[in-house]
């Protein structure tokens, strides 16, 4: 994927279960999309006009590496470079969880 993208959820609910990874100053960190929620309230226009729903996406990752909020570049095997805000929503199963929301 090169260059900004209008990111929807039918974009990403194929790749639950795959893995990102996230380049981080001191080492690289991965996380797996474990799963994407589309809401029923219509999003803002996108690029061509047409309106996307709302939906959001969360990840796991490891328990020692802890992402505090911001931006993060992910790297996804098929969808290429993508810039996310993660939101940490604490810890879970082992690991950390975390989402990026869109409206």
């Amino acid at each position: 994927m090169s260059g900004p993208q209008w990111l929807t959820h039918d974009l990403f609910a194929p790749h639950v279960g795959d893995s990102f990874d996230v380049a981080l100053a001191d080492r690289d960190a991965r996380l797996e999309l474990s799963e994407t929620w589309e809401s029923q309230e219509a999003g803002g226009p996108g690029p061509d006009g047409r309106s996307r729903q709302q939906f959001s996406l969360f990840f796991s990752g490891p328990a020692d590496v802890v992402l505090p909020q911001g931006t993060y570049a992910l790297r996804h095997a098929d969808l290429g470079d993508l810039d996310l805000f993660l939101v940490p929503l604490g810890p879970r199963d082992g690991g950390l969880r975390y989402e990026a929301a869109f409206a």
